[in-house]
């Protein structure tokens, strides 16, 4: 436990992240000085790590390891007050931050100081303000210290995505989400709401009819809007039998105009729920792409993670859904799953390849508080998971084998090696819906248990209504939350 105490309650989440980021194999503590909720922690764990001062007039930082101590202090510009909140304050502090860490621990982040999970987004509001390429990967390695590597990849992946983007209805167009909470069992890592199929098989009948209504009223909440991209999500929406999923589908068919869609998004996920009959039931609809995720191409770590499928079931089922007429497949790989080294990556990458799927999301493990692994991780023990430049670097070449660009990224809190998610496609097989998920400058119309709806405003406001992550509460408060997407959309 690395515990780290503030003077003032200021920036407690860009401290904990960026000490998280240079030790990640560390539960990471920030407390407030003469707090009394944080006295059970001071007892159990009474070594203070690192002090951090925030004062009108300076900032400071002290590390009191007895190994190896460190004292900094950053004097405020003329008319700056290091005890208020502000931007100056917190940019301040964070490359002030970094920099003691950097230099007290030897590393330099790949992301430097950027703890938000939209790198893109940053360079691509920069280069809407008129900067150029070399002037954002500039700004971007000055202001934030940014590797040079991960500036180019950032402002190469917004200038794609600005051109992939650019037939979108941001005004007066949304896109829509419908959320299967379902899996036949939940992976380890996963932190996700998800229910035991089998727990459920008597009332999905239940959960469609709510869909259906859901999505009946949606469809005359956003009549007047355009809609660009329908995905549908979870959990692992072919948890449920084909003629469900037919059913689903019709749904959507009935209460849309698909005429405007662009792009409509199966994640099919896991090959143990995947059938011929499902598969052929989801091409009957105009569904343009879909997912076969392996995650890995290494049994050992699919028994560990709590995937209950073989790598050869991976293959039959990509092959059965090119069989079955689909043209455009993605496969999603983790990087830093447990025991996994750089030639398991090396062979998952081999095997992938020889199936050549359309698009490729490379994810570097991260571990969530709310998962399972996080909770082996503390109970049992395990060692910390850490994902390397040459793992990284091994599905960036497999995927340019392939003739794939990087076209999304995002970053997620505690992720392993402090590095990226990255969606790599062929010209003409990006996913549009996860670029605008991602980039937050379009409307998402979320239906289902847990589902999220994020409206974009034209002046770059956000505001969002949750459907509850329950099922059976989601069953029970339907009118409820179909209320809420009325005041939302309501002006």
């Amino acid at each position: 436990m690395l515990l780290i105490e503030e003077n003032i309650d200021l920036y407690r989440y860009e401290i904990h992240s960026l000490v998280k980021a240079f030790y990640p194999a560390q539960d990471v503590k920030v407390l407030v000085e003469n707090d009394p909720n944080s006295e059970k922690i001071r007892r159990d764990y009474p070594e203070i790590f690192m002090k951090v001062t925030m004062l009108p007039e300076k900032m400071a930082l002290q590390i009191l390891s007895e190994e190896k101590a460190l004292s900094e202090e950053l004097p405020a510009p003329s008319g700056a007050d290091f005890s208020a909140k502000g931007k100056k304050t917190k940019d301040a502090l964070k490359t002030f931050l970094y920099e003691t860490l950097s230099h007290y621990t030897g590393q330099r982040l790949p992301w430097g100081d950027l703890i938000g999970i939209r790198p893109t987004k940053i360079a691509m509001t920069k280069m809407e303000e008129g900067l150029k390429e070399e002037e954002t990967i500039t700004f971007l390695k000055k202001e934030h210290q940014v590797s040079e590597e991960k500036a180019r990849l950032a402002v190469d992946i917004a200038e794609r995505e600005k051109r992939i983007l650019s037939g979108i209805h941001y005004e007066n167009g949304y896109s829509l989400y419908i959320g299967i909470p379902f899996c036949p069992t939940t992976c380890l890592y996963c932190s996700f709401p998800s229910f035991n199929i089998a727990l459920w098989k008597e009332r999905i009948g239940e959960y469609l009819s709510a869909l259906e209504r859901e999505l009946e009223e949606t469809a005359a909440i956003m009549k007047d809007r355009i809609l660009d991209t329908v995905y549908i999500g979870g959990g692992t929406p072919t948890s449920l039998e084909a003629d469900e999923l037919d059913r689903l589908c019709s749904a959507i068919e009935k209460n849309f105009d698909m005429s405007t869609v662009q792009e409509f998004t199966v994640e099919a996920g896991r090959p143990d729920s995947i059938t011929k009959e499902k598969l052929q039931a989801l091409h009957r609809h105009p569904i343009t792409r879909i997912s076969v995720n392996p995650q890995t191409m290494k049994e050992e770590t699919l028994r560990i993670i709590g995937r209950h499928h073989t790598v050869q079931q991976v293959v039959d089922t990509f092959l059965l859904a090119r069989e079955c007429g689909f043209d455009n497949i993605n496969m999603d790989l983790i990087l830093g799953l447990p025991g996994e080294d750089a030639e398991d990556v090396r062979r998952t990458a081999r095997k992938v390849c020889e199936l050549n799927p359309d698009s490729l999301t490379v994810h570097s493990l991260a571990i969530k508080r709310a998962s399972r692994l996080r909770r082996v991780i503390d109970e049992k023990g395990y060692p910390v998971l850490i994902n390397t430049d040459e793992t990284m670097e091994i599905a960036r070449q497999a995927a340019l084998s392939m003739d794939m660009k990087p076209y999304y990224l995002y970053r997620q809190k505690n992720m392993s090696g402090n590095f990226e998610n990255v969606g790599y496609a062929r010209e003409g097989k990006y996913g549009i819906y996860n670029i605008l998920i991602m980039e937050e400058k379009q409307t998402i119309v979320a239906l289902g248990a847990g589902a999220i709806t994020k409206r974009v405003f034209p002046d770059g406001r956000i505001e969002r209504c949750d459907n509850a992550k329950e099922v059976s509460v989601y069953l029970d408060n339907l009118d409820e939350m179909l209320e809420r997407k009325r005041k939302l959309f309501a002006t």
